[in-house]
């Protein structure tokens, strides 16, 4: 039964990369009735979703409450505190006058790094294009040294001064929200204005997109994922991790993630002019391992 819930998944999956959310759907309820939690949470959300055939629209940062449950529960939990611990460990080597996060979210790494590093920057520069989590991230932060940018990293570039330069730059968990290829010229963009660049992100193969044996590794990790989750597992799935799912797979979705290999990310960094990139392990993560990228910019 296991193995044809699994099976079931995958090509539910498959018809969801196709466009055929009816067979999808029914897909995903056959899976259910085998007791598989992707099977339901999928079924669920291409039959719930405000736009019925084509699923949620909005985007998934934009009412912030499934994503917040979702870092603050499962996985997230032990993978933040080593992503915490390794940013504290940057600080207080390279002691930075002012530290630039890029994405910042509602500072689930950032808050813990402050509070456990022995040096604090004096300036912290905050860039998350989502006004509520953006609140919470700065809330509570000494006051006077945290400017906060309520905008995409794109718009930021636009409007930072050419000079500004910060000794110590962060990303966790946001640059695979970009394209590869714009997030090419982020990174060109960014490099003159950081002298350190901090990458948290995951290692995820490069299995082609739609084949059989992508669709498996989505199957199997979603699953996984969202066992990890009890009283806000609904919301979770509704409200994030499905949107997250369909959107890498679904004609004409809104996609809101661009991952790809740890090899992939130094090689990126390397061909936007980064220079000394080193990678080290974080953790293990259910959808993929964590690491954490440090480079050097101008």
């Amino acid at each position: 039964m296991i193995n044809d819930t699994r099976t079931t998944n995958l090509e539910a999956l498959r018809a969801v990369s196709t466009g055929d959310v009816p067979t999808a759907r029914d897909l995903a309820a056959r899976a259910a009735d085998g007791g598989s939690l992707l099977g339901a949470a999928l079924a669920e959300f291409l039959t719930t979703g405000p736009e019925e055939s084509t699923g949620r629209k909005e985007s998934v940062y934009a009412a912030p409450a499934a994503f917040e449950a979702f870092i603050e529960g499962g996985g997230n939990v032990p993978l933040y505190q080593a992503v915490s611990d390794a940013l504290a460990e940057l600080y207080d080597q390279h002691r930075p006058q002012a530290l630039l996060d890029v994405g910042c979210g509602n500072g689930r790494a950032l808050r813990p790094a402050l509070a456990t590093a022995q040096h604090a920057p004096h300036r912290i520069d905050l860039v998350e294009p989502s006004a509520a989590l953006l609140a919470t991230a700065s809330a509570g932060l000494p006051a006077g040294s945290v400017r906060t940018w309520p905008t995409g990293v794109q718009q930021f570039l636009d409007d930072v001064e050419p000079g500004t330069h910060w000794p110590l730059a962060e990303s966790t968990f946001a640059l695979h929200t970009i394209p590869h290829d714009e997030r090419t010229r982020v990174l060109e963009r960014l490099r003159p204005h950081v002298g350190v660049l901090a990458v948290a992100e995951f290692d995820v193969p490069g299995h082609p997109v739609g084949e059989t044996e992508h669709l498996r590794f989505l199957a199997d990790t979603y699953e996984r994922g969202l066992a990890e989750y009890q009283d806000d597992r609904d919301l979770v799935a509704q409200g994030f991790l499905m949107p997250v799912l369909t959107g890498q797979l679904r004609p004409g979705a809104e996609r809101v993630t661009w991952e790809q290999s740890q090899d992939k990310w130094r090689e990126q960094l390397t061909a936007a002019g980064y220079r000394d990139v080193v990678v080290r392990p974080l953790y293990g993560y259910w959808s993929s391992p964590a690491f954490l990228l440090t480079a050097s910019g101008a």
